[in-house]
């Protein structure tokens, strides 16, 4: 009961002084600035003053969101309390808030809502691992104790931990204070005086709005809290003590304040690995040390660090800067790595070159190797000695045990053995003999068997089977990239792993040679990458020759070692022709490669993939056209068109030579001789008689014999009766004789002794009659008008055409009887009818029994004009004689 009342007390005061800060307000809440502890639970009472409008019935609380009703407490009609957990570390505000129930509180709603801002926080806990430090400065230790502590716990921006750091001489009541707000979690103290050889007492207090913790006490000398500087150290190396070197050192603090303890450590120059001196040999007050089992002729690093003297509390200072020095040179106590690179020179010969590494204890500076050769012949017991000194230039003043020295090159024949005797020498004196054996090519140890490289864990990994002899040692040797290196194995060994630095995307030549006590046997040999990669650059591919025009021969180099990066998988050749591309791959070993089924007089772009396991490289690319004709062929052409039309001729021509009879009857059809017709014979007065053909001359023409010295007084006489027969035989005028006659012809109809025209008769369109009528103007003088003038008339039964003048008869008959009338004479005297000339009878019959005389061409510019000379005898006067086509057929007898 008396609690309950202290408490109502209590809250009656607390809401009294928020009364009185409340006077424009008639909601108010209670406490006003709260810090709340994350993760506790928080209470707050808001209240109704000044106002009986509303009661705690209309209010209700909100944070960041409306709090459910559960969480409130009604503590009267005018007051609501609120419990809330408090999770987040942000900082929110409480609000309480009242319901509009009446337009009193809608008008004076910003009365009727009041809010606390809640400050969230953690309580600081205790710190730990309290530390603090005197730093020496100058010649003295500093005044300033640093300090510093692990701050445990969490903070919060609204509610910040404050730190205070409390340092207290044991037996004083003097406490030397220093503050700092968190987080930071160390801070100085200054005691205006270093106490040495006293005991401090230190501690740290942190404090925040939420409660106070205080750290452990940390008393000791105030001497355990001094951290020295390092010691000042100087390195001495004694000749006669190839294998130690001589520390000395001064302390930077007067023994009388502080006394220190040191340690000491070393490592050869470039190596990692510190080597310590044990604490025992050094854990008492000096100010040297000898350094001792070190290798001789080689460069170390020394280093030395003091502290307060007790095992039990004190600061190591820094470590001193790093001091070198060499240790003196020693004999060399290792052999010389003596090994050769043999290569072949003309037939039966050997090239031999000594190379050598440094003792892998050379105890200093190689300066030069003396090398002996023993070569001895095959059945030559005697051999040639030859001892060769070789100066080593060191120009860096140290030995390099990766790099190699070439002593000599010899050529051996292959029945000549060699032995080489090798030692080093430096400033001290020489190294163990070191001997290798090589015989003649026919007594050469066997090689090893079944040698296999492989890429493992970032190395390579050598293996081999061991031939069946004993094997003192096996040499594995790589050369790449310019460098050669081997190293040596254990006769038992079936394996190794290079223990040399391998480059990536190198290519090396791995060998491993077997080694029978001194002798070197066959090697065998293989290629390997450390790591391989995308070849850097592809082939570049050219033409061979010209293309053709379905073929195109490519040609390239192989890519370099040193660009391959890998093992060449194989080739890719791409050929590209308008949008469509091809792909050939060919073998890695491949450096041509013929393309074919290419279009004749087209444009190709080809280029070249190099791939690896890694990836692929595409080379350059070349363009090139095929030929539209491929050499040769257009001669070909020329010469089977020129073959093929000879073959055409030559066959024309043996056609035409086999059918020629075929090709004359089509193209110079033969013209029957009007001569062969029965017009020669045929008469209205006499008998038709077949009169033989006669070559080369018109036949089937009567013709009268006229004697020579008669032909004046003939011409006489057809002159007189030419007037009168000239209407009836107007066509004889225009007739050159019967058939086939040069002179030219006029086609007209036919009479006969009658001057009517006969009627026409039908004959048939195919069928052209000739006939021919000749006259005769009298006979030896006989008067014409006395005289019966006698026609023969002839008919030919032919089927040829028509002449030209013959169709022509109007023009010719316009033309006159100049068409038609001989220059030279027209009939020529048959030799056995000479005797008819003196007869004084005519017989028409026997006319036609004489032999009928052969025409003669008529000249087509002879005149109708006549000689008038009748007693030449170069001109006789022609019968007259015409045809005409019997258009009517025959008369009627």
């Amino acid at each position: 009961m008396v609690s309950a009342a202290v408490l109502h007390l209590c809250v009656l005061a607390w809401v009294a002084s928020v009364l009185a800060a409340a006077d424009d307000y008639h909601l108010v809440i209670a406490p006003q600035s709260p810090v709340v502890q994350i993760g506790s639970n928080f209470t707050a009472t808001c209240m109704i003053i000044n106002t009986t409008e509303v009661t705690a019935d209309d209010l209700y609380w909100k944070c960041s969101e409306i709090i459910p009703k559960e969480h409130y407490i009604k503590i009267n009609t005018s007051a609501l309390n609120v419990t809330v957990t408090i999770r987040s570390e942000k900082s929110e505000w409480l609000l309480c808030k009242c319901k509009t129930v009446s337009q009193y509180v809608a008008l004076n709603e910003g009365k009727f809502i009041h809010g606390i801002l809640l400050r969230k926080g953690y309580r600081p806990e205790k710190p730990k691992n309290l530390s603090c430090i005197a730093v020496h400065e100058s010649e003295k230790i500093s005044s300033n104790i640093r300090c510093q502590w692990e701050a445990v716990g969490n903070q919060t921006e609204a509610v910040p931990t404050n730190y205070t750091l409390f340092v207290r001489q044991t037996g004083s009541d003097k406490v030397y204070t220093a503050s700092i707000l968190g987080p930071v979690n160390s801070t100085t103290v200054d005691m205006n005086f270093f106490p040495h050889h006293m005991e401090l007492e230190i501690w740290v207090v942190a404090q925040n709005e939420l409660g106070k913790e205080e750290s452990e006490h940390l008393i000791k000398l105030a001497n355990c809290f001094v951290k020295t500087k390092p010691p000042s150290v100087t390195v001495i190396s004694e000749a006669v003590f190839p294998t130690s070197l001589v520390m000395n050192w001064t302390s930077s603090i007067d023994k009388r304040y502080l006394e220190t303890i040191y340690e000491i450590r070393y490592c050869p120059l470039g190596s990692q690995m510190w080597i310590y001196v044990p604490l025992e040999d050094t854990s008492r007050y000096i100010q040297s040390f000898r350094l001792q089992n070190l290798t001789p002729d080689t460069v170390y690093v020394t280093q030395v660090r003091c502290k307060y003297n007790n095992k039990n509390c004190g600061y190591w200072s820094d470590w001193s800067r790093n001091v070198t020095e060499r240790t003196p040179e020693d004999l060399p106590t290792s052999k010389p790595d003596v090994w050769i690179i043999t290569s072949a020179e003309g037939i039966n010969k050997r090239q031999i070159e000594f190379i050598c590494k440094d003792p892998e204890v050379s105890n200093g500076r190689i300066r030069r190797f003396n090398i002996t050769i023993e070569k001895q012949k095959y059945r030559i017991r005697n051999g040639t000695w030859e001892i060769i000194p070789v100066n080593r230039s060191l120009t860096d003043g140290s030995s390099s045990k990766k790099q190699f020295t070439p002593l000599k090159t010899i050529r051996l024949d292959d029945e000549e053995s060699v032995t080489v005797y090798v030692t080093a020498i430096n400033s001290v004196g020489a190294s163990p003999q070191a001997k290798l054996i090589i015989y003649r090519k026919a007594r050469e140890p066997p090689a090893v068997e079944k040698m296999e490289v492989q890429f493992l864990d970032g190395q390579l990994l050598i293996s081999w089977k061991s031939p069946n002899r004993t094997v003192s040692e096996y040499v594995v040797e790589w050369v790449g990239d310019g460098e050669r290196n081997w190293q040596r194995e254990n006769g038992k060994a079936n394996c190794s792993t290079i223990k040399g630095d391998l480059k990536r995307f190198v290519h090396y030549r791995i060998s491993v040679y077997p080694i029978y006590g001194k002798v070197v046997g066959k090697p065998v040999h293989e290629q390997a990458y450390a790591e391989q990669g995308v070849p850097s650059q592809a082939p570049t591919v050219n033409l061979s020759g010209d293309p053709g025009c379905y073929t195109a021969k490519l040609e390239w180099d192989e890519i370099p070692l040193i660009k391959r990066r890998g093992f060449i998988t194989n080739y890719t050749i791409y050929y590209r022709s308008g949008t469509e591309t091809h792909g050939i791959i060919v073998p890695p070993n491949t450096t041509s490669y013929t393309l074919t089924s290419l279009s004749r007089n087209t444009k190709y772009d080809i280029w070249i993939k190099a791939s690896t396991i890694r990836g692929s490289v595409n080379g350059s690319n070349h363009s090139f056209t095929t030929l539209k004709y491929a050499p040769g062929e257009i001669e070909g052409i020329v010469v089977g068109v020129s073959l093929g039309f000879l073959f055409v001729v030559l066959m024309t021509m043996l056609l035409c030579f086999c059918k020629k009879d075929v090709i004359k009857d089509n193209f110079w059809p033969q013209i029957p001789n009007p001569g062969d017709s029965t017009i020669g014979n045929w008469s209205p007065d006499y008998p038709l008689k077949a009169e033989a053909p006669r070559e080369n001359c018109l036949s089937g023409i009567s013709v009268l014999n006229v004697d020579v010295c008669d032909a004046k007084c003939v011409f006489e006489e057809d002159k007189a009766s030419l007037p009168l027969k000239k209407d009836k035989y107007l066509s004889e005028e225009h007739s050159s004789g019967i058939g086939g006659s040069s002179c030219m012809s006029s086609p007209r109809q036919s009479v006969s002794d009658s001057d009517e025209g006969g009627d026409m008769a039908d004959t048939t369109a195919s069928t052209i009659q000739y006939s021919s009528v000749v006259a005769s103007s009298g006979y030896k003088g006989q008067n014409p008008s006395s005289l019966p003038q006698q026609s023969i008339f002839s008919r030919s039964e032919s089927t040829q055409p028509l002449l030209d003048c013959e169709e022509n008869h109007d023009t010719m008959v316009q033309e006159g009887s100049r068409q038609c009338f001989l220059r030279q004479p027209c009939f020529n005297h048959n030799a056995g009818n000479e005797n008819a000339t003196d007869s004084n009878d005519f017989n028409p019959l026997e006319m036609e029994q004489q032999e009928v005389l052969d025409f003669c061409p008529l000249e087509e510019d002879t005149e109708h004009t006549a000689p008038t000379d009748c007693q030449s005898d170069d001109w006789i006067p022609a019968t007259v004689s015409s045809y005409m086509p019997q258009l009517g057929g025959y008369r009627p007898q």
